[in-house]
């Protein structure tokens, strides 16, 4: 008999444990601050260190599961748009570097034929010293392979970093499905436990 009561008191307390979980509104507090500012990871970590585990089961709020669920996919967004602007950014580095290969081959090929004449030559109707428009031509190949070195290291720079970005939106995807489908599987579970221990309460 004594027994019997203390199984009729382990599943009152359960019951009432179990409806302050999944009854919206009630004992709630606000939203913390860490999952409105803070990063998916912070939000995650809170999430991991706050939320009650009941027989090896976590429960979490479900206007604290949408919000999570809603940062998590404007950053998502957001992190594609920065990958589209980096890729146009990338493409327009690439038009650069394609034309000032253009030019500095013509360049080249004009010092080229420039260097076979006498020592005056015309430039734009003006005759000049062979040597200083050797100096002038040298000049500005030297300053177009700066700016189409710098073009190549910013377009590399912009593959990296849309690389490691690339990789860490797969790392957070996996890390969010994981997650929800995880607290999906123990909403499920805890909700049939629930409905269970009201059926046996109830046959009791």
């Amino acid at each position: 008999m004594l027994k019997n009561n203390n199984n009729v008191i382990r599943y009152f307390f359960l019951s009432l444990i179990l409806m302050s979980v999944f009854i919206p509104g009630r004992g709630q507090s606000g939203i913390p601050e860490v999952l409105v500012n803070g990063s998916i990871r912070e939000q995650l970590d809170y999430i991991q260190e706050k939320t009650r585990i009941y027989e090896d089961y976590r429960a979490i709020r479900e206007d604290m599961f949408r919000l999570i669920k809603k940062n998590a996919l404007d950053s998502l967004k957001a992190t594609r748009n920065e990958i589209t602007s980096l890729k146009n950014k990338m493409k327009e580095g690439a038009m650069d570097i394609d034309s000032l290969n253009s030019e500095v081959g013509s360049l080249k090929a004009e010092l080229d034929k420039m260097t076979k004449t006498k020592n005056s030559v015309s430039l734009m109707g003006i005759q000049i010293d062979k040597a200083i428009y050797n100096t002038i031509m040298w000049s500005a190949i030297t300053v177009l392979i700066a700016l189409l070195a710098t073009g190549f290291l910013t377009f590399k720079r912009n593959r990296t970093v849309t690389l490691n970005t690339r990789k860490e939106i797969d790392e957070l995807k996996k890390e969010f499905e994981a997650y929800r489908q995880a607290s999906r599987e123990a909403r499920e579970k805890m909700s049939m436990a629930h409905f269970n221990e009201l059926k046996r309460l109830r046959g009791a």
